[in-house]
């Protein structure tokens, strides 16, 4: 077995392990003030969703980055490979965490100007 192919799995383990709670159903209340509210619950839920599928990733990521960066006895190759897999991870999770706070704030500014 390869450490790709073992970095692979678990990528997979972790995102298994993350699925129920990011899939996990919420309880909503009734809102009466129409198909606004329906629109925007249903925009920020895969917001959500895709956000905390990006951070799950990203960790998975950062833990094979990491396993690869301990494991690597001094191998120049495999320490360059295990630092630019943390750096990419965290690049990336700082990408996604910008999205979503990028996301809330013009989902929170078309709700004051349509009215919600």
């Amino acid at each position: 077995m390869t450490r790709s192919s073992t970095s692979i799995k678990v990528v997979a383990f972790l995102i298994m392990l993350g699925l129920p709670i990011i899939f996990a159903p919420e309880v909503l209340a009734q809102s009466s003030s129409g198909e606004v509210a329906q629109i925007e619950s249903f925009i920020r839920s895969i917001i959500k969703v895709i956000a905390s599928l990006a951070g799950l990733i990203a960790t998975g990521f950062l833990v094979a980055g990491g396993f690869t960066y301990i494991t690597s006895s001094g191998n120049p190759e495999h320490l360059d490979r295990g630092k630019r897999t943390i750096m990419y991870a965290l690049i990336g999770l700082a990408i996604t965490i910008g999205a979503f706070v990028l996301s809330n704030i013009v989902a929170g500014l078309a709700t004051n100007a349509f009215g919600g």
